[in-house]
């Protein structure tokens, strides 16, 4: 087979300490939900599932119905649950409710087209009704809960009434707990009318893994992680906190599940004054030496990184140097003794004792961490290892 121009591995072993932290974190009753929307935050769907699996869980959350098909084909365990959070085209909802996919419903609409549906199939839809709570994103309006709660209860035999939910708008940032605090009471009260209606979901959740690791007022049935099970912290604000609430100064219990890896393409020695790449935004101060690398932005490595990544040779950081193109870059290697072409080129990663964090990236590009890995391409091979 022939080879893509890099290559992604994601650590099982990383994977299951971080899952373990999580469930230290918000207990041992609440079901947690890999949220692996965005190909698994780029990790890629038909790899990390089953690794998941691997680890005991069950339950995951996606944005579409396409990205459903997907974690159904991936899938190694019988029991293993899929729900929806976003976009279900009315085209698909027969085959959502024939493969007894959860998802959210957050119109009064909505639920007419899915008992509609349910009728047909002879199965009934297992929804999760989605609240507004003062996100203004996706969610049922209180005026209408009322309504919905009595329509559902009338058709019962069409509905499988699994969860009620919602989304907090920037939990992850301390700026916002105003705005949160509001959006906890507003959930409350909501859920307060329908318990007074006596026709109850199995399931309350609002917590996705900024919620879970540091609110465990908002850890109900399940908790939607997403960022915190690829070894990734929500924000510094969550950090910080959970530094807070454990006492210590620094502490590292989640740990980076992706590594990504390419090989030098060829070297090239440029003289003193020589413009590298394209234009002219990098002259050479001496004779130096460049290697070149296979990856540009088409392949996910953000441009904003020219003149100020670094990637790593042999242990070493070698500096980017000149415009990242749509496929190759380069980078300094002066200073780098005996690289060859095939060298190993850490992307992201560890090597010998240097690390390149997806948190480097970020504070260059000014991209959030998520933003980050979930832009890489999913023709990028992605193995798990130990």
């Amino acid at each position: 087979m022939v080879k893509h121009s890099s290559r992604i591995y994601l650590s099982q072993s990383a994977l299951k300490q971080n899952f373990s932290f999580i469930r230290e974190k918000i207990g041992h009753n609440p079901v947690i939900s890999s949220v692996v929307k965005a190909n698994a935050f780029g990790h890629g769907i038909g790899t990390f599932v089953p690794m998941a699996e691997k680890c005991g869980i069950r339950h995951f959350s996606v944005a579409s119905s396409f990205e459903a098909w997907e974690v159904k084909e991936a899938l190694t365990q019988p029991d293993s649950k899929v729900m929806i959070m976003g976009i279900l085209y009315p085209d698909d909802l027969p085959w959502v409710i024939e493969n007894e996919i959860e998802f959210f419903v957050f119109d009064f609409a909505q639920l007419e087209r899915v008992k509609k549906v349910a009728q047909e199939v002879g199965k009934p839809a297992i929804i999760h009704l989605e609240l507004e709570t003062g996100g203004n994103r996706t969610g049922l309006p209180s005026a209408h809960l009322d309504k919905a709660i009595r329509f559902m209860s009338k058709n019962r035999d069409h509905f499988q009434f699994e969860g009620v939910c919602t989304h907090f708008a920037g939990i992850e940032s301390l700026a916002n707990q105003f705005r949160i605090q509001r959006q906890l009471q507003k959930f409350e009260e909501m859920y307060r009318k329908i318990k007074k209606s006596g026709y109850l979901p199995k399931l309350r959740h609002t917590a996705c893994s900024a919620a879970a690791l540091a609110f465990p007022e908002t850890v109900m049935d399940l908790v939607r992680v997403g960022t915190a099970q690829f070894g990734l912290w929500p924000s510094p604000d969550i950090y910080n906190m959970h530094l807070q609430q454990t006492g210590k100064t620094k502490d590292s219990p989640i740990k980076r599940v992706m590594t990504w890896k390419t090989d030098v393409m060829h070297i090239k020695e440029v003289k003193k004054d020589q413009f590298v790449g394209y234009g002219t935004s990098f002259q050479a101060p001496r004779d130096m030496k460049v290697a070149v690398i296979p990856i540009g932005y088409s392949n996910g490595y953000p441009r904003t990184l020219s003149n100020r990544g670094y990637v790593l040779i042999h242990g070493k950081k070698a500096p980017v140097t000149g415009l990242i193109n749509m496929n190759v870059f380069m980078v300094d290697v002066s200073q780098i003794p005996d690289v060859e072409i095939g060298d190993d080129v850490v992307l992201i990663g560890k090597q010998n004792n240097n690390t390149i964090t997806i948190k480097s990236f970020t504070e260059v590009t000014n991209a959030i961490n998520n933003e980050l890995v979930s832009r890489l391409p999913a023709a990028i091979p992605r193995r798990a290892v130990r």
